[in-house]
């Protein structure tokens, strides 16, 4: 990977269990932290439990110059500093199909 050139990435982070207080009572400065990206945001939202409405993890999908640098940017999500997270994956992603990306 080229240091400076813009690649995707994807973040999945999921939520420890039994901290749902913790994901909501955080949720003003998380999402203050990711429109602090601006454009290079492209997509995030929680994920959900079985029941399809309990928020248990994030998904983000966001430009950054290399994979350290995006790494480095999740590692300061408002979510990540309160200890939400039980485990947080991040990689570089292709778009491929679909729009808006």
């Amino acid at each position: 990977m080229t240091k400076g050139f813009i690649m995707l990435f994807i973040a999945h982070c999921v939520d420890k269990e039994g901290h749902l207080n913790v994901r909501m009572d955080t949720r003003p400065d998380h999402l203050a932290f990711l429109n602090g990206k601006g454009d290079a945001l492209k997509v995030a939202g929680p994920t959900l439990a079985e029941d399809g409405e309990t928020p248990n993890g994030s998904l983000i999908i966001f430009e950054e110059a290399s994979l350290e640098a995006a790494k480095a940017w999740i590692a300061q999500d408002p979510y990540a500093a309160a200890g939400l997270f039980s485990r947080v994956e991040v990689q570089p992603w292709k778009h491929a199909l679909g729009g808006g990306i």
